[in-house]
């Protein structure tokens, strides 16, 4: 093994590890009733080992993007995902920007009840399985 693959690997590990980590943060956010969060986290854990199958799939550095779409049509996955996991990473993506970026906080926590958080949160299970059984 070369020290390059050894390196991708690590790297690869790093941001499957990161994306865990993720997945279970929002899992706490919701048992806290911190929904906006577990929407935010849920987000982050599917970019996250998206960039991890990136690395692995094109050994090189994934883009400096928050955007799944973006990654998920560099990865060539669209055409593998239903429309119904489309929609769910549709969704998720819209929550990176709106999660950290808006101006009215109160709005959005009033959109993300128990029940749109559960909702999120297990979509993202799903989703995160998929892609971990791509690595």
């Amino acid at each position: 093994m070369t020290s390059v693959t050894v390196m991708s690997k690590k790297i690869e590990q790093n941001w499957f590890s990161l994306a865990e980590y993720d997945l279970a943060t929002a899992k706490a956010m919701l048992q806290t009733k911190r929904y906006l969060y577990v929407a935010f986290m849920c987000q982050q854990a599917i970019e996250k080992i998206l960039k991890a199958c990136y690395v692995k799939r094109l050994a090189s550095t994934p883009p400096y993007t928050h955007n799944l779409l973006r990654l998920i049509k560099e990865l060539t996955f669209k055409g593998e995902m239903g429309d119904e996991m489309m929609g769910a990473i549709e969704e998720l993506n819209s929550h990176y920007i709106e999660s950290r970026y808006t101006e009215d906080i109160e709005e959005l926590t009033r959109q993300l009840t128990e029940v749109k958080a559960t909702s999120i949160l297990e979509s993202t299970e799903g989703i995160f399985q998929w892609i971990k059984a791509r690595l």
